[in-house]
Formats: C-alpha cells, structure tokens, sequence
C-alpha cells in the first residue's frame, strides 16, 4: 500500500482548509471589528502492524481574540471597546456579540448597528435613546447622557476565555457558554467617537499564504513521486510475470 500518498493526501486537505481562511481574512482585513479566522491542526495516528502512520486532520477553525487598533473617526455614535468586553447585540436567532460599534437611532429611538440589531444594555434589553434630545455623549462606563440627562447605558460583556466562538452577523461571535455583563471598568471601556479596526494582521497573513503556497509545492512533489513508484511497481510486477 502506498502509505505516502495517502498522507500527501491527508496533507493537500488541510493546506487547502489553511488556504481558505487566509483568503477570508485578507478580504476582511479593513472591516470594522471583524476577527481574524485561524485554523489548529493535529495529528491523527494510524498504525499499519507495527508502523505508525501520522495523517494531518483537516483542521478545526477557531476566532482570534487579539485587539484591534482604535481608530479615531469623530462620530459620536462610533463607539469602540476598550480592554476585552463586547457590545451586545439582537439577532433573530438570539443575542450576539460583536467589537464593532458602529451605531445609527431608528424613528423609534432604538440604538441599533447599522445593520439593523439592536444594540443592549448589560440587561439584555435593546436601548432606547429620544432621537431629538439632542447628541449623545456616552462615558467609559457605557452610560448615555442626552442634555445632561442619564438616559441609558450602552452593556459591555465579557466572554469566558475557554469558550469556543462562531461567527454571527456584524462581525460578531455568538459564544457556546454565556457571556457576563462586565461591572468593573477599570480594565475595559467604551470610548466615543472610535471605531476598532479589523484584527487582521495583512503582514503575517501574506506570509502564511507564501509558506502555504511552498508546503502545498512540496506536498504535490511528494505525491507525484509516490505515484511513480506505484506505477514502476507495477511495471516490474508486469514484467515478471
């Protein structure tokens, strides 16, 4: 059995997997709040007697959790996340969580995304500002003020580090175990008129995508050779006979 081919094979997966999400995060790399996708491989062993084979799984995709860089914009219903709490947001399929903060007020007075999810105070409840009171003026605590008034407060989360995160809408994560309204803001905050930038790293994935690109070279230089193997073992079996 060629053993080489089929873990040249195994590896041709798993490359490609790599490849994709690279591809995903260079086209998202200047979109607000957007979290970079990398993917953890391992290998899967396989005993034939007394040999032990190790395959490349395809790979399971996690979210990247680095910060992205703040980018001042003067907007004052551009909010961004200071530290590692979350904006909370509606979604028809439940609430998500997302570190882009870019807002608009609906004819109801509802802060929403731009997208349309309302955005949630730390009860979990959508907020409602009065959209001819005036600009909003939002402290580091998440508290909205309209005219001097304290009328709402913007809820930041705080979403446990083992849990695992797929994506939702707005370039938000909906978490496998609950998030927690953050209460203490002396290492996390929300700072007005900012907006947090994409934490796509453009330097290190074209890197990634060169040395993909020459270990999926090697994998196929691999694969061929074992291909011709197979096939002048076949010839000399021919032969033979």
């Amino acid at each position: 059995m060629q053993n080489g081919l089929y873990v040249a094979v195994s590896a041709q997966v798993a490359l490609e997997r790599r490849l994709e999400t690279i591809a995903d995060n260079i086209a998202n790399m200047n979109t607000v709040g957007y979290r970079a996708t990398g993917v953890s491989f391992e290998a899967e062993i396989a005993k034939a007697g007394e040999t032990a084979l190790n395959y490349v799984s395809p790979g399971s995709d996690y979210l990247s959790r680095r910060i992205g860089g703040l980018v001042k914009t003067d907007n004052p219903l551009d909010f961004a996340v200071q530290g590692d709490g979350w904006f909370g947001i509606q979604t028809p399929s439940g609430p998500a969580y997302t570190r882009d903060g870019r807002t608009r007020i609906d004819e109801s007075g509802t802060l929403r995304t731009l997208s349309g999810a309302p955005i949630l105070d730390a009860g979990g409840a959508p907020i409602l500002v009065d959209g001819t009171a005036g600009p909003l003026t939002v402290s580091n605590d998440g508290m909205i003020s309209q005219n001097g008034r304290q009328v709402s407060a913007i809820g930041l989360f705080e979403i446990n580090p083992g849990a695992s995160l797929r994506r939702a809408e707005n370039s938000g994560v909906v978490p496998d175990k609950p998030a927690t309204p953050i209460l203490d803001f002396t290492r996390a905050g929300v700072v007005q008129g900012a907006v947090e930038s994409s934490n796509v790293d453009p330097v290190r994935e074209m890197t990634r995508l060169i040395e993909v690109t020459r270990a999926f070279d090697g994998v196929a230089a691999e694969a061929q050779q074992s291909e011709g193997s197979l096939q002048d073992a076949i010839k000399t079996l021919g032969s033979a006979s």
